[in-house]
Parts: structure tokens; C-alpha cells; sequence
């Protein structure tokens, strides 16, 4: 068997103009097998270092409107790790206490997690692997769109984990799971990578998940799943159970997409999302004779007086690149816009009547267009309706108005019922047809709770927003 390329070279980069540096894993690794059959194959030295760059995390949270997230979720097959697979309520103090992990990115203390591990916190306390010391955390920031979150520690000379990059991950790799499931201490599960670029699950607002049947279970959210070099390829985040448990289907959130947004957080304190203001398809088999370029992103319906509008895009055009980079699908493009800071100039390719044309376009905010700040709705992301959704959520074509892309954990939409899938049709005596419409509306509405209609599952129920 060859040597496991060597994990003690380390690069750093900085981002964004914030204070943490990355330690990259060496680029192009070699990808083998075993070749003798005298050796027993052990990964052991290749993933201690990772081991010791994941953290427990414990968090507490006083409140009085306690809700399991496992009985009540929004979806019955997705599972958020909130914890080692149970919330304790202790109900004189009014307590919530729950468990995940962490992962170590710098020697100064910045750690990742997942959003739904620490959001809302009251107390967050982080535990190093093999030792009993507890540290008193930070909040730094969270990104509800990603389900990430960066807190921090203070703590000097930690080992921070190693970095790989989406280049190098490929289908069938082996990978390890590290995390702390339902509270029983730092584990280690194997698996391989079981497929790159999962999207529309339904569990996050922005995805390009990794899929990896690593045992992963409830606790091991905001914890590595690593190569078998030890460099972490992402943070895991959700699985597909009807038990709970682990059925061999988790979804990690991947490294380059963890780069982007917590040097963002770092920086910044948030996450601006560029927009573009279009609804989106792919190329089908049916519209391949109509382009020059095979793939891309369609696009379908362009928001008046929008980003795309002012800038000239129109309806069949076919965006097939930004910035340089390729567009090949519909999610693509979402990432790769949604990558850009707002007011930032972007060159977007198209394809119009098989010609080729270009056009620099200052992009806008998602913030106000897609998410919703009303009171009454805090914590709703809006879309449009598109082909994809409409199979996912089998939507029929003659109903219209505003997807429910995501719910926040613990906010007042999610209280109110609203469940991720929902398409918002009336407020009031007002009907809504698309998320600008619902922005309108709320802004023009007096305060106070109002009655929204939604479509779900082929029925029309009423929520009361307060």
C-alpha cells in the first residue's frame, strides 16, 4: 500500500479580511487502494488529528414553550440534530439543554457548527476531545440559509483541522463521520461518499449536500466528516430517518461552501447573499435543439423591476456562465450568485436566439426579497415557484403564490405552522402570487396577527401569523 500523503504540511489563506487562516490540506491527493495482503488496513494515523480538532458542544436555553424537535419537525424524514437525540426540559427553571459538535478552524479559537445546534442559545460551553476543561463560548454569528454558525473560544495553540476542497472529493471515497452522537463521547464512524451535489431536499434554504452513508446520529451535528487523509470535506448537518436514527443517508454540508460562509460570519457578522431576481429551469431533453449550450440555467420568469429586469436579461435567455465560471444547472448558478456580495458587479453569460452575449450586472440583496422580516412572519424564506419545486412538492400548475423555501428553528413562523413546502396564496383579503407580493403586503398591512392561506398537500388551510 502507498504512504497516506503526509499531513503535516500546512497552507493558509486569508479571507475576506478577517482574522482566521485555513490550514489546507495538500492539493490533488492520490487516491489508491490496498496492494499487499499483509497489511491491515487502519486509518488510525491519518484521522487523529481530526479527532482532536472536534468538539463537544452543550448548550442551555431558558424557556417556557419548550417543543421536541423530533415529534413536531417539519418534515417527518428529516431529522435536525438538536442534540444527542433528546432535549432535556427541567420545568421549574424552565430549562432546554442540548448536545452537538464542533469543529476547530483556527488556533485562536474560531470553531464551526450548525445553526440549529446553537441558535438561540442562552449559554454555549464547548468541551476539547479528551480533556475535561470547559470553555465559554461566543457567539459570532449563524447563517439560518445554510444552517451554519461560527462561536468562538478563548483558547490559544489549538490544532485546527485541515481543509480539503471540492475538487478532491470524488464518489466511493472512504470517509469517517466524527462527532459526539447522543452524548456518549467523540466517536468515529466510516463510510463512503455516496453523492456530491444534493440539492431540494427541502432541509436547508441554500444546498449542495454530500451524501455519505458514515453512520451519522442525533449529537454529531456541527461535527467533521473527513477523508482518509483526515482533512475535513464538510460539516454534518441532517439525515433522512422515519426512526430518528441512522438509515445510512446523511447529508453534510460541504467544505468550500463552509469556507465561503464563515469567513463571511468572521467578517462580517452575516451572510449577504447576492440576487438576481429571476425564476430558473434547467435545460431539458425537449429544449437541447433551442441552445447552442447543452446546459445552464433556463431562465423562466424575470421579477419586475428587479436585478435581472434593469439589467436586460428576459425570459428563455440561457444564463451558461458568471464571472467565468460555469453555470450547468439551475443550482449551479443559485450557488454562484449566491456567493457574491450584494453591489458587486458580475459578468453573466447567456445564450439569447443561439447567440452569445454578455452583460455586467450589479447584483442585489436576498435581504428583502426572499426573506421575510415582518414580525408576524420572522423567520420565513420565500421563493418562487419553479419546475423543481413543483414536482418536490407536487404543486399543481394552477396554483400560485409564494413557496415556503425555509422555517428558522424556535421562530414565530415556525410556531405559527408554517412547514417548508407551503405555498402562501392569500393574506388577508389579499392574493399573493410570488414573494414580492407578500413583502408588499405585509408592509402595507396594519400590525398585528393576520390570517394566511396556504396551499398544502392539496388542501387550503388558514394559519393566524401573530
Amino acid at each position: 500500500m502507498k504512504k497516506l500523503i503526509s499531513i503535516s504540511m500546512m497552507a493558509v489563506i486569508a479571507l475576506y479580511g478577517g482574522n482566521i487562516t485555513f490550514r489546507d490540506a495538500p492539493p490533488n491527493p492520490l487516491h489508491t487502494i490496498p496492494s499487499s495482503p499483509n497489511e491491515i488496513l487502519s486509518f488510525n494515523s491519518a484521522i487523529k488529528d481530526a479527532m482532536g480538532s472536534v468538539v463537544n458542544i452543550s448548550i442551555k436555553k431558558h424557556s417556557s414553550n419548550f417543543k421536541s424537535p423530533y415529534s413536531e419537525a417539519n418534515d417527518p424524514l428529516f431529522e435536525f440534530f438538536f442534540g444527542p437525540g433528546y432535549r432535556q426540559q427541567i420545568p421549574k427553571e424552565r430549562l432546554e439543554r442540548a448536545l452537538g459538535s464542533g469543529v476547530i478552524l483556527s488556533k485562536d479559537g474560531y470553531i464551526v457548527t450548525n445553526n440549529h445546534v446553537v441558535a438561540d442559545a442562552d449559554e454555549i460551553t464547548v468541551t476539547l476531545n479528551n480533556s475535561d476543561k470547559e470553555y465559554s463560548a461566543k457567539l459570532i454569528g449563524v447563517d439560518p440559509g445554510s444552517d451554519l454558525a461560527v462561536i468562538k473560544i478563548e483558547a490559544d495553540g489549538l490544532v485546527p483541522v485541515m481543509l480539503s476542497t471540492a475538487n478532491d472529493i470524488k464518489l466511493g471515497d472512504v470517509v469517517f463521520a466524527i462527532g459526539n452522537p447522543f452524548g456518549v463521547g467523540e466517536t468515529v464512524t466510516q463510510g463512503i461518499v455516496s453523492a456530491l451535489n444534493k440539492h431540494s431536499m427541502g432541509i436547508n434554504q441554500y444546498e449542495d449536500f454530500i451524501q455519505t452513508d458514515a453512520s451519522i446520529n442525533p449529537g454529531n451535528s456541527g461535527g467533521a466528516l473527513v477523508d482518509s487523509r483526515g482533512a475535513l470535506i464538510g460539516i454534518n448537518s441532517a439525515i433522512i430517518s422515519k426512526s430518528g436514527g441512522n438509515n445510512g443517508i446523511g447529508f453534510t454540508i460541504p467544505v468550500d461552501m463552509m469556507r465561503d460562509v464563515v469567513g463571511k460570519l468572521i467578517s462580517d457578522g452575516k451572510v449577504q447573499r447576492g440576487y438576481l431576481g429571476v425564476m430558473i429551469s434547467k435545460v431539458t431533453e425537449q429544449m437541447r435543439p433551442l441552445y447552442k449550450h447543452g446546459e445552464g440555467a433556463v431562465i423562466t420568469d424575470v421579477q419586475a423591476d428587479g436585478t435581472a429586469d434593469k439589467a436586460g436579461l428576459k425570459r428563455g435567455d440561457l444564463i451558461y456562465a458568471v464571472n467565468g465560471r460555469t453555470v450547468d444547472s439551475p443550482n449551479a448558478l443559485q450557488r454562484i450568485i449566491s456567493q457574491i456580495k450584494p453591489g458587486m458587479t458580475a459578468t453573466v453569460s447567456f445564450e439569447r436566439d443561439q447567440k452569445d452575449l454578455q452583460k455586467e450586472i450589479t447584483l442585489g440583496s436576498n435581504e428583502g426579497s426572499n426573506t421575510i422580516d415582518d414580525s408576524s412572519l420572522k423567520g420565513l424564506s420565500l421563493a418562487q415557484i419553479d419546475p423543481k419545486s413543483t414536482q418536490q412538492y407536487q404543486i399543481p400548475s394552477n396554483v400560485s403564490g409564494a413557496l415556503v423555501s425555509a422555517v428558522a428553528q424556535g421562530s414565530g413562523a415556525e410556531k405559527d405552522g408554517f412547514q417548508v413546502g407551503d405555498v402562501i396564496i392569500q393574506i388577508e383579503n389579499q392574493t399573493v402570487t410570488s414573494p414580492a407580493d407578500v413583502a408588499k403586503v405585509l408592509r402595507e398591512s396594519p400590525s398585528g396577527a393576520k390570517r394566511i392561506y396556504i396551499y398544502r398537500g392539496g388542501r387550503v388551510l388558514l394559519l393566524v401569523a401573530h
